[in-house]
């Protein structure tokens, strides 16, 4: 059995017009930011970027 870390990136963001946070998972830091700038419009938006080591196992069969 052999692990491996990964790392991803969530994008946690607030949508001021449907009133609810959200979240979204990215492989690289490049789409997560970009889909950050586009959900950051008007003032009462915001969104963060996290990256997130995940550990994934793989079994040998």
């Amino acid at each position: 059995m052999e692990n491996q870390a990964v790392q991803e990136f969530h994008v946690t963001y607030f949508d001021a017009d449907c009133g609810r946070a959200q979240s979204e998972v990215f492989e690289t830091l490049a789409e997560a930011e970009r889909f950050a700038c586009r959900h950051c419009h008007g003032q009462d938006n915001w969104a963060v970027v996290d990256a997130v080591v995940v550990e994934h196992i793989q079994v040998a069969a």
